[in-house]
């Protein structure tokens, strides 16, 4: 994987790109729904949701307590509430997270999803994809594929509506 230049870290660009992707996956999709990891996933989703006209099919999850880690870390500081208003049923979820990585985050809002119920089919889309996989995941919809360094993580940020996207030294 090449490592991105600075303009593939424009994350509105990568953003809109994602948009036309997921745009054309759900075309004909009867019962989608958009489900947004907290926080970045979230703040995707319900860009996502307004912009494909899904205000109403809108959810959020936090997966502190699915992580298959947390024994290891403990509970995040900053856990919100899984908001899940829609029947997950027979649905077709857009699952969203702002940075793939190990995969195991998807796992654990898979095992969330499954709590509300046995949807039909799940999607993921991911702003981007970083490799390093430990779990057998891949994204329908990425807005960039990326190379990092070791010690380096891409963290998502929002400020005033707008998104971007850095490469930070990861202190995990």
């Amino acid at each position: 994987m090449p490592t991105p230049d600075n303009d593939a870290f424009d994350a509105e660009a990568l953003y809109r790109d994602l948009l036309e992707q997921v745009r054309a996956g759900l075309s004909g999709v009867n019962d989608a729904a958009i489900v947004g990891i907290h926080s970045g996933g979230a703040w995707l989703a319900e860009r996502l949701a307004a912009d494909l006209g899904l205000p109403q099919r809108l959810g959020f999850i936090d997966v502190s307590f699915y992580r298959d880690d947390y024994a290891k870390k403990g509970l995040h500081p900053d856990v919100k509430p899984t908001r899940i208003e829609f029947n997950v049923d027979g649905a077709t979820i857009l699952l969203v997270d702002d940075v793939l990585y190990t995969g195991r985050t998807v796992r654990a809002a898979i095992n969330v999803l499954f709590d509300f119920g046995r949807p039909q089919r799940i999607m993921l889309a991911a702003l981007a994809d970083r490799g390093g996989r430990e779990l057998p995941v891949a994204a329908d919809f990425v807005g960039a594929r990326a190379a990092l360094a070791p010690g380096q993580s891409l963290s998502l940020s929002r400020a005033g509506g707008q998104l971007s996207l850095t490469i930070e030294d990861d202190n995990a």
